[in-house]
């Protein structure tokens, strides 16, 4: 007979989530970086469980699939099974559809689909619990101001574990109770697949509730214990959009507080908004209505902001991204200065000490090292040498109509303002170019270009026209 494995987490995801609104399922909706389902993932993950099960339900293709398109993204490696909830009725069909997987494993981890605030430390602290008092079933609960709505968490007078009731059974007393269930459990798994065999249809809508498995484990005297904590807000489901922006603005303040915590200076942390899946180094200053998202990586004493928008994108140490700039799948560089109201579009990257100043806009070009793009102009496509100077207005020219093309500019060229690069041209190291030239052909290194219509002056009182 082969040993089993300690322990699985099992997370359910089936539920149709009407009030959602929305024809999204509801655990890939978005909330601080990623699906609701990713930073549950991320967290099951950090308990270094033996595999992970996501019970899919409504929309069970589209949740697989997108799962499935996204684990490396997330940086999931832990072992992912998905299984299917035929039946939508109730939480304890839910769990007995997930049977083939759990019975794998000795003991199961069950959260829920619909939690991301749970954290890692916490769910450490449960398993902890149940494996001291060696439980059958530990329960993680909350205290709730306003508990209506949840399942009562109802102890025996020594404290122990006496029962859940549920708010449509819950008589005057009960109803008053505020420690309530969080919907998220660890059974050993054995015992719970016994129980689950005794579960009965509850209520108007016939449902089973894996709830009731914990009043049989007692009737059959079984050990359940309660493990409560101190933040109400990691048991906080999401079922609504009201309660989607209320989870994310809890994620978001909990995420600016440990940057905080770890050296990050945050002007105004109630206005910035920065998601879980950010990086940022110490010393780094960012300010007010800056929005730093995806895979974004900062260094260290870099400053942003205010009013900037970072997406996906790589800041290095001592960056300065100044005022309304808006950077998206870019690199840039070790001390580079950045705006104000600059753009770099996707694949822009900025060497060391570049400068990219107000009202420029970078496409897939290379800002070489010290190069400088000052003001009021848009380079696209380009592959640009270090220390050179590009005047006001110019414009790299990279498409035809048909086909994108490339501009080469060599190491310490100097481009007037106003100049146009009809691309596909190279121009050589050290050239100089008089401002107000359209450059169609190469340019030599070290030669002077000027490029444009030669200047008559006509005396208009002796009638030239």
């Amino acid at each position: 007979m082969v040993a089993k494995k300690n322990l699985c987490v099992l997370i359910l995801a089936g539920g149709k989530g009407t009030r959602m609104k929305s024809s999204t399922p509801k655990p890939l909706h978005e909330i601080c970086g990623g699906p609701i389902l990713s930073h549950i993932l991320k967290t099951a993950q950090k308990l270094k469980p033996s595999a992970i099960g996501v019970l899919t339900g409504h929309q069970a293709d589209l949740l697989k699939q997108t799962v499935k398109d996204n684990l490396a993204k997330w940086g999931i490696k832990t072992p992912v099974e998905f299984l299917l909830q035929k039946n939508l009725t109730g939480s304890g069909t839910a769990v007995k559809d997930s049977l083939p997987f759990i019975k794998k494993y000795d003991n199961v981890l069950i959260l829920a689909g619909d939690a991301p605030l749970v954290r890692a430390e916490t769910l450490k602290q449960l398993i902890k619990r149940h494996n001291d008092k060696k439980a059958s079933c530990t329960v993680f609960t909350v205290n709730i101001e306003n508990p209506y709505g949840y399942g009562r968490i109802v102890k025996e007078e020594d404290g122990s574990f006496k029962k859940i009731v549920e708010q449509s059974e819950a008589d005057g007393k009960t109803a008053l109770i505020k420690e309530v269930n969080s919907g998220m459990y660890i059974f050993d798994t054995p015992l719970l697949i016994k129980m689950l065999a005794f579960l009965k249809p509850q209520g108007a809508k016939k449902e089973y509730y894996l709830t009731d498995t914990l009043g049989l484990l007692k009737e059959n005297g079984k050990k359940v214990e309660v493990y409560k904590a101190e933040d109400f807000t990691e048991a906080m489901g999401i079922n609504s959009k009201k309660q989607l922006a209320q989870a994310a603005a809890i994620m978001r303040a909990k995420t600016n507080d440990d940057f905080m915590a770890a050296g990050v200076t945050i002007i105004h942390p109630e206005v910035t908004y920065i998601d879980a899946t950010v990086k940022i180094g110490a010393d780094s200053v960012i300010y007010p209505n800056s929005h730093i998202q995806g895979a974004t990586v900062i260094g260290k004493n870099c400053v942003i902001g205010p009013d900037c928008w970072i997406e996906n994108s790589k800041i290095e140490d001592g960056a300065v991204i100044k005022s309304g700039s808006y950077i998206t799948d870019s690199t840039v560089g070790k001390k580079c200065q950045v705006g104000p109201y600059a753009h770099l579009r996707p694949s822009a990257v900025l060497k060391e000490g570049a400068k990219v100043g107000n009202y420029v806009e970078i496409k897939k070009a290379v800002i070489g090292k010290g190069s400088k793009v000052s003001h009021l102009t848009y380079i696209g496509d380009t592959e640009m040498g270090s220390g050179v100077n590009v005047g006001a207005g110019t414009i790299t020219c990279n498409y035809d109509g048909v086909n994108k093309y490339k501009t080469v500019i060599g190491d310490d060229v100097f481009v007037g303002s106003n100049t146009n690069f009809v691309a596909p041209v190279k121009i050589g190291r050290g050239a100089k170019i008089g401002a107000g030239s359209t450059v169609t052909e190469d340019i030599p290194a070290g030669e002077l270009a000027i490029a444009r219509a030669r200047q008559v002056n006509l005396n208009r009182k002796k009638g030239n026209k």
